[in-house]
C-alpha cells in the first residue's frame, strides 16, 4: 500500500442550500480511524436522494456539525484496519453504506472524498464480477429496498407494486422481488421510456404513470412500495389486509415509513445473486460522472429523471 497522507481532496460544503454550495476542498484532513472502523481508499461513489435533503438543511436537527464531506455509497480498498477489525485486511475491495443510520447523526466526512472512515460491519467485499462504478451504486438502495420487504413480510407467491420502478431503490425491490423473493406478480411504474427497462428487471406489468391514473388501477396488491412519495395512492391500489412500503415519505394506512439501517451483512447475503447476474445494478446513463463534475451529478438527480444510480468516478 502507498502511503497514506495527512490531506486529501473532498468535497464540501458549510452552509445549507442548493448545489451552488458544494465547493472542492484541497487541504481536507484524511479522517482518523476508530478502533472498530477502516479507511477506504476511495475509488468511485453514489449520490442519492439523502445527500440532497440533507445538504437542503431536511435533517439539521439530528446532522453532523458542518462542515459536512457528502456520500454515502462508497466502493473503494482498505488501506488501514483498527484494532478491533475482524475480518477485514490492507487490500480488501470493498462497498458499503458509510451511515448506519440516514439521517440520525450521519458522518461528518463522508464518501465524496478521497478516502473515507467506515465501521466494518457496514461494509462488505465488493461482488467479484461487478467494477467499483457498479458496486458503488448498489448499497444504500438495495438495502433500503431489502428491508422495506423484509418488514412488509413478503414472500413467495406475493403480488407487488413497485412506484417509481425505475429508480435506485425502485429498480432494486423489482429485482428482489422477482428473483430472490419468487413474487407471483410483479408491477411497477415509470414514465413512458423506462417502461423497457422495467420489463428487462423483471416486471410482468410495466405502467405508464403519464398515461394511467394510478389510483384507478383495476388490479390490487399485496404489497405496495412507493420509492417516489404518492401519498394515497398505495392504499388506493394494495390489496384488503395488504401493506404499503413507503421509504422517508408519509404513507397512508394500512402501511409504514421507514429509513433504512445500513447492515454490511445483508450485502454479503445478497453478494451471491450479484455474483450470479439474477440482480443487476443500474447505473444511470449520464454517468458515471468524473470527481470534478459532482454539482453536475448532484444537479442530474435532483431533476428526479435518472435512472438508476447517479456514480461518481474515478476518485483520485
Amino acid at each position: 500500500m502507498s502511503e497514506i497522507p495527512l490531506k486529501m481532496k473532498a468535497w464540501v460544503y458549510e452552509d445549507y442550500g442548493d448545489v451552488s454550495v458544494l465547493r472542492l476542498g484541497e487541504g481536507i484532513s484524511v479522517p482518523e480511524i476508530k478502533e472498530d472502523q477502516v479507511l477506504v481508499k476511495v475509488v468511485a461513489a453514489a449520490l442519492n436522494p439523502v445527500d440532497f435533503k440533507r445538504r437542503k438543511g431536511r435533517f439539521k436537527a439530528t446532522d453532523s456539525p458542518l462542515p459536512t464531506v457528502p456520500g454515502y455509497d462508497v466502493a473503494g480498498v482498505v488501506v488501514k484496519v483498527g484494532s478491533q477489525v475482524k475480518n477485514l485486511k490492507e487490500g480488501d475491495e470493498v462497498y458499503g453504506d458509510i451511515n448506519e443510520k440516514a439521517v440520525q447523526n450521519p458522518k461528518q466526512f463522508g464518501s465524496l472524498a478521497e478516502y473515507t472512515a467506515v465501521e466494518e460491519k457496514l461494509l462488505a467485499i465488493k461482488p467479484n464480477n461487478l467494477d467499483f462504478t457498479l458496486a458503488a451504486g448498489i448499497p444504500l438502495a438495495i438495502e433500503t429496498a431489502y428491508e422495506g420487504l423484509e418488514r412488509a413480510g413478503f414472500s413467495a407467491g406475493k403480488s407487488i407494486l413497485v412506484l417509481g420502478g425505475a429508480g435506485g431503490v425502485g429498480s432494486f425491490v423489482i429485482q428482489l422481488a422477482k428473483h430472490v423473493y419468487g413474487a407471483s406478480r410483479v408491477a411497477a411504474t415509470s414514465s413512458t421510456s423506462k417502461l423497457e427497462l422495467l420489463k428487462s428487471l423483471g416486471a410482468d406489468l410495466a405502467i405508464d404513470y403519464t398515461k394511467e391514473n394510478l389510483n384507478e388501477l383495476p388490479e390490487k396488491f399485496d404489497v405496495v412500495y412507493d420509492t417516489v412519495g404518492l401519498g394515497d395512492t398505495g392504499s388506493k391500489t394494495v390489496k384488503e389486509g395488504g401493506t404499503v412500503v413507503g421509504i422517508t415519505y408519509p404513507v397512508s394506512p394500512p402501511g409504514f415509513s421507514f429509513g433504512v439501517t445500513s447492515d454490511g451483512a445483508i450485502l454479503t447475503k445478497l453478494n451471491p445473486f450479484l455474483e450470479s447476474g439474477k440482480i443487476k445494478p443500474i447505473n444511470d446513463p449520464k454517468g458515471p460522472f468524473p470527481f470534478s463534475k459532482v454539482v453536475d451529478a448532484f444537479s442530474h438527480l435532483e431533476t428526479g429523471r435518472a435512472i438508476g444510480k447517479v456514480v461518481i468516478y474515478p476518485i483520485p
